[in-house]
């Protein structure tokens, strides 16, 4: 069976308690939107993604007459009440969205969430002193059931991810289910060839993942910050480019594995005086690698139309920068021109996608970066554990 056909289901969910009218739900959401500050100084939401994510799991709840409390987490206030990661913008555009669904304030307001504290989670359930639900219309009183529809915090065995489940009766969300329904699939069913691209700073930061792919993958693509260790490790100089010398040792012997790994041909340089030149795979000092070239660009391109499943996770270079973002650019067209199922993951790719207009392109785009590599790499994460071996099902 496939980690999200193991999943209790929304159905599943209503069938154990009799039906949902009236029934009490606590639902925990990925709202960790960015913010940013409004003429008027106050805080306000730049996407809105994660929150219209969660709107079928939440619709479909209140349609059938649950009264449905959210929670989220947003940034990192360190286990205190912070102004600048209040959710009261959040909990604005959740009201026009939907409509009669209540917001606990954020979750990391409190020390337990972090910690995982079973006090915490049991004031979670139940509503009552020590839950983040002061300004929370429905708080105050025990929850009859949870949903998790957060796929992009499900990689942490915090409170409100691993707690409930084992309280309450509990399944996975429309988001939630999706997301392991379609990444669990990379790694059983996919369609070949699969290709996989990759980029990103640092190797340190996708060594596992890596791993992972070369083992179910075709192809795997490298470009970004990420190549030029992998550089460094054929013999190439990479000038000042990002380096971790740590980690040469293991990108020697995985080209020497005998996996088809692509590395790009020429590169998209800044030099010591500031201009942009494109240079081939070796770099002079005084030259800094920000984005692979026109050429390998065209390679990529060459790779991702010939496949039919394609996975993408980073950008190719510092696409932020326009003289750098032709790379990254590049990777996002082909994978929308491409006839592969292509599922973009989440992070720096999934903005690239919006911010070059091509989303709608996508066959799928993962809400959770770190949450979607640990996925792949792993194959399961504490947060679909917590609802598999829950004892409510």
């Amino acid at each position: 069976m496939s980690v999200a056909g193991g999943l209790p289901t929304l159905e599943d969910l209503e069938q154990r308690l009799g039906g949902l009218d009236g029934r009490r739900i606590l639902v925990r959401c990925d709202f960790n939107v960015p913010l940013r500050e409004g003429a008027d100084g106050q805080h306000e939401i730049g996407d809105d993604l994660r929150i219209r994510a969660a709107l079928p799991t939440l619709r479909w709840l209140t349609e059938r007459g649950a009264a449905v409390t959210a929670c989220s987490h947003l940034g990192r206030p360190g286990g205190t009440p912070d102004e600048r990661f209040t959710l009261t913008p959040v909990a604005g555009r959740l009201s026009e969205l939907a409509p009669g669904v209540a917001l606990a304030q954020n979750l990391r307001f409190s020390p337990g969430e972090v910690a995982n504290d079973p006090a915490f989670v049991d004031a979670l359930v139940k509503g009552g002193p020590g839950a983040p639900f002061a300004t929370s219309p429905s708080g105050l009183a025990p929850f009859d059931g949870y949903v998790n529809d957060a796929f992009g915090a499900s990689h942490r065995s915090h409170a409100s991810i691993v707690g409930p489940p084992q309280r309450l009766p509990s399944a996975a969300g429309r988001l939630l289910h999706r997301e392991a329904e379609v990444l669990g699939g990379l790694r059983t069913d996919a369609k070949r060839p699969f290709v996989a691209v990759l980029g990103g700073a640092k190797v340190s930061d996708k060594l596992g993942v890596v791993e992972a792919l070369l083992s179910v993958v075709d192809t795997l693509v490298i470009g970004g910050g990420m190549c030029f260790t992998f550089l460094a490790a054929l013999g190439h100089p990479i000038g000042e480019s990002l380096c971790e010398p740590d980690f040469i040792e293991t990108c020697t012997r995985l080209m020497g594995s005998g996996a088809n790994i692509v590395l790009p041909a020429d590169i998209t340089a800044l030099d010591a005086g500031g201009t942009v030149r494109q240079m081939g795979r070796s770099l002079p000092d005084g030259f800094r690698g920000l984005d692979i070239g026109p050429g390998s660009a065209a390679e990529f391109d060459d790779v991702i139309a010939r496949a039919r499943t394609v996975f993408w996770n980073g950008p190719m270079g510092l696409f932020e920068d326009e003289r750098f973002a032709a790379g990254t650019r590049a990777v996002a067209q082909s994978m929308a021109d491409s006839r592969a199922f292509t599922v973009v993951g989440g992070g720096d790719s999934a903005a690239a996608v919006a911010q070059f207009g091509i989303a709608p392109y996508m066959d799928h785009i993962s809400t959770g970066g770190g949450a979607g590599l640990e996925f792949i790499e792993h194959g399961d994460l504490p947060g679909l554990a917590a609802l598999r071996d829950s004892p409510h099902q």
